[in-house]
């Protein structure tokens, strides 16, 4: 594993842990993903799931902006972290 998909998992596994301590907000990735707290747990290492929680949190200024603030990231990081992590690509589908 390259040092810059480490570190963007480490960026991922934190925001991971932000959203699971934003009650209401955790409730709207819980139910537009589908996934429970016990899958959230056994999947919280897997870059795609990693992944999934940082596109989740691009979806809206005020989520990146809120994570980025509370763990003292510069707002370009966490974009910069999902495009190190699997299924980047698709990003850019259009």
């Amino acid at each position: 594993m390259t040092h810059q998909r480490e570190s963007a998992e480490v960026i991922a596994a934190e925001a991971l842990a932000w959203l699971a301590g934003q009650d209401e907000l955790l409730a709207v990735f819980m139910g537009a993903s589908g996934i429970t707290i016990d899958e959230m747990r056994q999947r919280a290492a897997e870059p795609e799931f990693l992944a999934a929680v940082l596109d989740f949190l691009l979806m809206d200024d005020a989520w990146i902006t809120g994570f980025c603030d509370a763990a003292g990231l510069a707002y370009d990081q966490p974009r910069a972290a999902r495009a190190a992590l699997p299924g980047a690509a698709l990003d850019d589908w259009a």
